[in-house]
Parts: structure tokens; C-alpha cells; sequence
């Protein structure tokens, strides 16, 4: 895939704290890239530099085969953590004057912002003040306030904050929906059940340096333990001689579960046939690590909820 950014040897000093340390990611066009890290990692740094917020003190950002300069702006849409609405602005006004500022004409904003109201089901939402909303409502707006300039580069930080399960839903359909139309999202979380779902390839940062990136897939693949996860009736031996149960669990409706480590280099299909001759097979895969899983073993900790 094409890469949409790049950035080449970052390194940003605040003081005497190092916040990234020759970082270098590249992110492909039309891709979700999970940008990955603990509290304090350097994430919000890198993040950041790309929106132009500060510039760092070596290293370079490509944006679309060009250096990143002030032109591009208008090109990102940015939704940050720390969410930026004023309390006191009527939604309608607020979304019309933030457009505005991205370059959309008053009459392409007014097209864009009846499509995206009709869309979340929000019209009478229209003359209320920010205030006047729920903490679900009001990310809501500001998520729309992102992307209503359709931007080629949406950076996404903790986008699921605040909603509940049905609005978290409805949001993760909308970033799929950009993706699938050629749009590049950098998609920054703790959740990382939502890096299983979304992200293509990610990156993860740990004390200002990249640790990995890749293709979710591959890292997925880079730290399989070589363990596979069984369903079945009846008692499976401890050992044998291709394997050994490291662990158990209850199955569904009542069946037993077992994880077992291969003992040497099989395949598959040597293993399951060992398998049957033992015990009724009711499900049977490799244990491929979660995201979870992987962040835990790269650096140290358990990432937050």
C-alpha cells in the first residue's frame, strides 16, 4: 500500500524529558493505524508534531510524498482527547464557523451538516448550546466537526470515550465507512478489543521510542506462542508426545477445554488427528495472542480500560 505519512527520526525534548526518541512510523493510504502506547509514552507528542501543534527538534514528517507544512492543515481532521467545543454556541453556529475554518463555503458546510444530522438522527439538536448536552451528545458534535471537511488524514484520539454501546457502535460504523472511501485514519486508544476490530497495521510506543509496527496480522503472528485452543468430551492426557496441556478452561454448553503446546515442530492436521483418537473434538484453533496479550508482553502493563 501506498504510504499516506511518514515520519522519519522524530525526536522532541520538552526540558530535560526526551517525549520521542528517533521515531519512525509509516502509515499506509486508505489504512485504520492504531497508534498504541501507555500514559506518557509519547503518542500525544507525535500526534502533536503531525497536526502542526509543535514542531519537533529533528526528523521530518512526509505528508502525501510532500514535507509537512501549512497547507496540509486543512487536509486533517483532528478529534482529540481532550475534547475543544464552546459551551456557550449554539451546535448549528459552532459547526458551521468550525467548517468554515477547514475551507467549506457557508452553502457546502450547510449540504454537508443536513446529511450528517439526518445521519446520527440529530436535527433538533440543531439551536441547543453544547452546554445544553450530554457528555455522549457533545462528542457526537465534535466527531462530526472532524470529518465534515472530509479530510484525506482523520486523526481519531480515544474516539469512544463517553458513548455507550449503541452510540459506540453507530461511531465505529462511520470511521469503517471513511476508511472503506480511501480516507487515512490514525486511530490512538486504550481499548485494545478496539484495535482487534478497526486497525490494519499499528505502532507501538513505549518511553519516547517505537517498540514495533506492522500489519496487525503479521505482529499477531510474530508472537503466536504456538498453543492451540481445544473443545472437546471426555479427558485429554496431560502430555503426549506431540504435546502438552498447559492450561483449561470451561468450554461452551458444558464441554471441556483445553490449551495445549506442541511439543515439537507439527502441523495442524498431525495434531488434530492425535487429538480424535483421544477425545471427542467439538472445536479446535490455534491460541493467536490478542492485542491485549501483545501490548502486555512489549511493555510491561496492563493497558487501561
Amino acid at each position: 500500500m501506498k504510504p499516506f505519512l511518514e515520519t522519519i527520526e522524530i525526536v522532541k525534548d520538552y526540558n530535560q524529558h526526551r517525549a520521542l526518541d528517533h521515531v519512525s512510523i509509516t502509515i499506509p493510504q486508505g489504512s485504520i493505524f492504531g497508534l498504541l502506547g501507555p500514559n506518557g509514552a509519547g503518542k500525544t507528542s507525535l500526534i502533536r508534531i503531525i497536526n502542526q501543534i509543535t514542531a519537533p527538534d529533528s526528523g521530518r514528517v512526509i505528508f502525501d510524498g510532500a514535507q509537512l507544512n501549512e497547507s496540509h492543515i486543512r487536509r486533517i481532521g483532528y478529534l482529540p482527547e481532550e475534547r475543544g467545543l464552546y459551551k456557550k454556541m449554539k451546535v448549528g453556529d459552532q459547526l458551521l464557523y468550525l467548517a468554515q475554518l477547514k475551507g467549506l463555503s457557508e452553502r457546502d458546510a450547510m449540504q454537508k451538516l443536513k446529511t450528517w444530522f439526518e445521519k446520527f438522527d440529530i436535527k433538533p439538536w440543531w439551536t441547543k448550546t453544547i452546554s445544553d448536552l450530554s457528555k455522549g451528545m457533545q462528542q457526537k458534535i465534535q466527531f462530526v466537526s472532524t470529518v465534515l471537511h472530509e479530510p484525506e488524514l482523520i486523526i481519531l484520539d480515544e474516539p469512544f470515550s463517553g458513548f455507550d454501546p449503541i452510540n459506540a457502535n453507530l461511531i465505529r460504523n462511520e470511521i469503517l465507512e471513511l476508511r472503506d472511501k480511501g480516507h487515512t485514519i490514525i486511530f490512538s486508544t486504550h481499548r485494545m478489543e478496539s484495535v482487534e476490530e478497526l486497525c490494519d497495521h499499528i505502532a507501538l510506543i513505549n518511553r519516547s521510542k517505537k517498540i514495533l509496527d506492522g500489519p496487525k496480522d503479521r505482529i499477531k503472528a510474530d508472537f503466536k506462542s504456538n498453543t492451540y485452543r481445544v473443545e472437546h468430551e471426555g479427558m485429554m492426557p496431560a502430555e503426549h508426545d506431540l504435546y502438552k496441556v498447559v492450561s483449561t478452561f470451561a468450554g461452551k454448553d458444558g464441554l471441556n477445554g483445553s490449551v495445549l503446546s506442541l511439543s515439537r515442530q507439527v502441523s495442524a492436521n498431525q495434531l488434530l488427528s492425535a487429538l480424535i483418537e483421544q477425545v471427542e473434538i467439538h472445536s479446535f484453533g490455534e491460541n493467536l495472542p490478542t492485542m491485549h496479550d501483545i501490548f502486555v508482553k512489549a511493555v510491561g502493563e496492563i493497558p487501561e480500560s
